[in-house]
């Protein structure tokens, strides 16, 4: 059971890694990075890393995507 649960975590981190590379616009691109991290928390937390997954939750998910949407602004969309 938990090998299964380990490689559909992985599928959605590959899936959602691919869909960042993938993604032109930079403000979505941010929003997809985010959804990236929520994938990797989830990947540590049944890799039994509860500490290392609310820190990814807690920096990735929020802190990195606010501060590439910051500097979007910040810069002008170029």
């Amino acid at each position: 059971m938990t090998t299964v649960v380990l490689l559909v975590a992985l599928a959605f981190v590959a899936v959602a890694g691919f869909v960042v590379v993938a993604t032109p616009d930079p403000r979505r691109q941010a929003i997809t990075l985010s959804l990236f991290s929520l994938c990797l928390a989830l990947l540590f937390f049944a890799l039994q890393a509860p500490d290392v997954a609310l820190s990814e939750l807690a920096v990735g998910s929020a802190v990195v995507p606010l501060l590439v949407l910051l500097t979007i602004r910040k810069v002008g969309g170029r």
